[in-house]
């Protein structure tokens, strides 16, 4: 809870950081990575962040949690903080890190604010600073007590499938005889891999099967840039350098997107590589049987690019009342609809709980005509690959 006092100063600041936050959040990464460079080389992305996309997504959860507290002051935003500790526990985040990112955090709002920055001001922005780690620091401590796994383990690939021309799944077993975590349908492991500089990056990939196997499955898509974005570092090298008896470091699994026990309608709607928290979703539905309406809803450029078709076919086949309804830019005749996801003629029940996952627009797009059909906001989920800026960009 923000005291009555921090709440006021914060209330009558945030224009003034909001405004600025972009700027602050590039000059704190400059600062942290100066003092710290172990950290860009070993823990964050070095693609989001020379992308600017990591910097967009703390600007947003910083303005976003001030602002809700403000508006919510004997509340605190809980899931934006599970998701955001999901992804610091896969990565392995400490309790004695945040110090440091306070440090620098506040030494580049003082720098691109100035004179404003006076100590009111600064405490009461280190109240919600704290406000906010703490919390983290709480539920990421949890997930770790939670988890059998403490760390990163060794894992042998088994198997390499070539799924499309640049999407392959791999399959690995654990090296040792320790007991394998289990994991809920939606959940996804980090993967650490060393790379021809020294670095050690880690990307997070969803696992593709239904809970109960000892094995863990996941898809990777090779990342190719552009312009503004470099090409994939850990994508590409997955792709190019590891087969099968190669050995790779995984995390436990992590995720707050996850598939709960229910017997109402469910919608699981994807693009591209965002297929594959689905595939685990549906392997679960046959698994136990789900009887409720399930509608499945992807959208690719083509068939051929569609990774996991198949198994998005026959997960769904299985169930009693499903439903696939596919979308291609590209050749859809035969195979699926044409164009973007259009859910205007399809039947959308009473009670539909929806999982989403795929490109931001997407998502924006299929929540909106989803809420359209009576879905209710608090019934429609998603994942972001990558860093979430759902919060950091307006709504279409």
């Amino acid at each position: 809870m923000l005291s009555e006092q921090s709440a006021a100063t914060v209330r009558a600041t945030l224009p003034a950081v909001g405004a600025t936050i972009g700027r602050i959040t590039e000059r704190f990464y400059a600062r942290l990575f100066d003092a710290h460079p172990e950290l860009l080389r070993d823990l964050f992305n070095r693609g989001n962040q020379a992308a600017g996309t990591q910097r967009q997504a703390l600007a947003g959860s910083i303005a976003s949690f001030a602002t809700y507290l403000v508006e919510n002051p004997d509340q605190r935003p809980d899931l934006m903080l599970q998701r955001i500790a999901h992804k610091h526990a896969s990565l392995g985040v400490t309790p004695e890190q945040y110090p440091i990112v306070h440090e620098h955090l506040f030494a580049a709002i003082a720098e691109v604010l100035g004179d404003a920055v006076t100590p009111e001001v600064a405490d009461a922005w280190t109240e919600v600073y704290w406000l906010m780690a703490n919390a983290l620091i709480a539920i990421e401590k949890r997930l770790y007590e939670q988890s059998a796994q403490q760390g990163w383990r060794e894992w042998e690939v088994v198997e390499r499938t070539e799924e499309t021309g640049d999407v392959a799944t791999f399959r690995l077993r654990p090296v040792d005889d320790a007991p394998v975590p289990g994991y809920r349908a939606g959940q996804y492991v980090s993967v650490g891999v060393e790379l021809p500089d020294g670095a050690r990056q880690i990307r997070q990939y969803s696992l593709t099967a239904a809970p109960g196997s000892p094995v863990r499955q996941f898809a990777v898509k090779r990342v190719s840039g552009d312009a503004t974005t470099p090409d994939g570092e850990v994508s590409n090298h997955l792709h190019a350098q590891v087969r099968v008896g190669d050995v790779l470091q995984l995390s436990a699994p992590y995720g707050d997107l996850v598939l709960e026990e229910t017997e109402a309608p469910l919608l699981l709607a994807s693009a591209g590589i965002g297929v594959t928290p689905m595939i685990a979703m549906l392997e679960q539905l046959a698994l136990v049987g789900h009887r409720a309406p399930v509608t499945v809803v992807h959208a690719d450029r083509s068939p051929a690019a569609h990774a996991l078709r198949s198994d998005h076919l026959a997960y769904a086949s299985k169930l009693t009342d499903a439903r696939p309804v596919f979308f291609y830019e590209q050749d859809a005749e035969g195979a699926g609809r044409s164009g973007l996801v259009d859910l205007g003629d399809v039947d959308v029940p009473a009670g539909t709980r929806a999982y989403l996952c795929g490109p931001l627009p997407f998502m924006r797009a299929v929540r909106e005509q989803l809420i359209g059909k009576g879905v209710s906001p608090a019934d429609i989920h998603y994942e972001v690959f990558g860093p979430d800026l759902w919060l950091a960009q307006p709504a279409a």
